[in-house]
């Protein structure tokens, strides 16, 4: 049954108006600043000048090849420890399987600039390692194999969480046809099971090259000591370093656009290559194999990856708010509790500042949900006109900075004849955040869509539901489980997104990040740690409460 464009005209044009105010303006205002550098000033003069001495740059080429190679290294190890991982969990009965779930999900709510203190105190000369086994790592950390461990180590979740629901919605039902016909229990995964789940894993090994190219707390402290500079280090100099220079870091960004942009257009081949739906309508077998012999290997390797990537950065973070003083080291002498006493007195304004990321957080999963969810339909399951534009303005924030993303949120907004502007309130940072997080509902989503039938939609319709009747009741329920996944990814990233907040945060307004931020910047290394630790507790428990309550409430149904 062919589609109507007139029926999904909605979905389409909602989705439309959402992409132009997240995304479009701050994009669109980058765009104007790269080409006319005297933007700012209100003029239109020179355009395009700006544009050779920042490719004539020497280091340009081996930034963007340093940018890369940092993210095809991220990609690759996060692929080889979370596909293996994924694939037990949604095979075969492990142990504990929710309990490593959570243990999996504990890394992503770590901020990486967090993390990276921690490894830092732990592998550093005279470090945690150095004076509970009386060895350092420093070297391999300050290099660029450190630099990929501990990115893939803050990434890896993304593809964990991706592949094993996209596997578990497969099932093992088509593998079991190809094994009655003759085909061993390997070649009937590698032959069926795995490509069926190919949109979950382009699409979560996507965003880990976004989320690599883009990240800034990482190579900047590990990266600048090893040598090794990359592109979004280079748009924060010319941001941060006088003289400013907004037309430079624009035309650095659009580089990364490229980049971004060229890791789209080969998902999107792979995905177009064959079909890969797997919902119909008919009943999944979803039950599950037992491990047998590979009972104690499996759980080996998740307590491996779950001692490596939760407890050590945990511990360390924990150690370190819990040190009256760094120099002191691991003493008992050394240890108190006063840090995190004064964070939850509230004596330097910690808990307003937690109240506040939370509710950005809450507001920025609700927002970029519904409207990845409607970018996704419009992209995948409609004909209408402009739906590539639509794809293209759901993967460009993945390529744009938070640096960047704020300086475009400032140029659009901070306009002397808007009438209405969220400037200078907390709402910029909400706009920021969404813009920032959007692809990741886009793309769980679009995973989810390209794995279901068309004659679910055609079913409802020729029954009478209208477009948004049947995205509300058929389409919605069938991808909550991988779009509440995403969302609760984007609540755990806004809670503690760093630089764009530091950019844009109102005067007056404090977010989890500012805070710690400015508690490093003080000197007050274990105040900020405390915070970092019981953000991470509030931002794991939240999550789980919400998982908790759908199951409950899909028990009942």
């Amino acid at each position: 049954m062919a589609k109507s464009r007139a029926a999904i005209s909605p979905t389409v044009a909602l989705a439309a108006v959402g992409l132009s105010i997240v995304v479009a303006v701050p994009f669109l205002a980058i765009v104007l600043q790269a080409i006319f550098p005297t933007l700012g000033r209100g003029s239109f003069a020179a355009p395009f000048s700006a544009f050779a001495g920042a490719l004539g740059d020497a280091a340009l080429i081996g930034m963007a090849g340093n940018t890369l190679l940092l993210g095809f290294c991220v990609v690759v190890l996060s692929a080889v420890v979370s596909v293996p991982l994924a694939i037990a969990r949604a095979l075969f009965r492990v142990p504990g399987a929710a309990i490593w779930d959570v243990m999996f999900l504990i890394p992503f709510m770590i901020p990486p600039y967090i993390a990276v203190l921690g490894w830092i105190m732990t592998l550093q000369p005279r470090g945690y390692l150095f004076q509970l086994a009386g060895f350092d790592l420093g070297s391999f950390l300050f290099s660029l194999p450190g630099i990929v461990f501990v990115m893939t180590l803050n990434t890896f979740p993304v593809v964990y969480f991706a592949v094993s629901r996209t596997v578990e919605t497969v099932g093992s039902r088509y593998a079991d046809v190809a094994r009655l016909f003759g085909a061993t229990p390997a070649r009937a995964f590698w032959r069926v099971t795995l490509p069926l789940s190919t949109p979950g894993l382009a699409a979560s090994l996507l965003l880990v090259f976004a989320m690599a190219i883009e990240e800034y707390g990482t190579p900047a402290a590990l990266g600048r000591r090893a040598g090794f500079d990359v592109l979004v280090t280079a748009i924060d100099l010319r941001v941060s370093d006088w003289p400013i220079d907004l037309p430079g870091a624009a035309i650095l960004s659009l580089i990364l656009v490229i980049l971004s942009f060229c890791a789209f257009l080969l998902q999107r081949w792979v995905l177009n290559r064959r079909s890969y739906e797997a919902t119909t309508g008919k009943p999944q077998d979803t039950s599950k194999r037992e491990l047998g012999v590979w009972t104690f290997p499996v759980l080996a390797l998740f307590a491996l990856v779950a001692f490596v990537a939760t407890i050590l950065p945990l511990l360390a973070i924990l150690a370190t708010a819990l040190s009256r003083t760094i120099s002191g080291g691991l003493a008992w002498s050394n240890l108190s509790f006063r840090h995190f006493a004064a964070i939850l007195g509230d004596t330097t304004g910690a808990l307003k500042a937690l109240s506040t990321s939370l509710s950005l957080g809450v507001g920025a999963a609700l927002i970029t949900g519904l409207l990845g969810a409607l970018s996704a339909y419009a992209v995948v399951k409609s004909r209408a006109r402009g739906r590539g534009v639509l794809d293209v303005l759901t993967i460009l924030p993945n390529s744009l900075p938070g640096i960047v993303v704020a300086v475009g949120l400032i140029l659009a907004w901070n306009q002397p004849w808007l009438p209405i502007t969220p400037y200078n309130t907390s709402l910029i940072l909400l706009l920021a955040y969404c813009c920032i997080l959007l692809p990741q509902p886009v793309r769980y989503a679009t995973a989810a869509f390209h794995q279901i039938g068309d004659n679910l939609e055609a079913a409802a319709r020729v029954s009478g539901a209208s477009s948004l009747t049947a995205f509300r009741r058929i389409l919605l329920p069938l991808i909550a489980p991988s779009l509440l996944a995403a969302m609760l990814l984007v609540f755990a990233v806004a809670t503690r997104e760093l630089v764009a907040s530091v950019v844009i945060a109102p005067v007056g307004v404090s977010t989890i990040s500012t805070y710690i931020w400015r508690q490093f910047e003080q000197g007050s290394v274990g105040l900020g740690m405390a915070m970092a630790f019981v953000t991470i507790l509030i931002t794991t428990a939240l999550p789980l409460i919400v998982l908790s309550l759908m199951g409950r409430r899909g028990s009942l149904l």
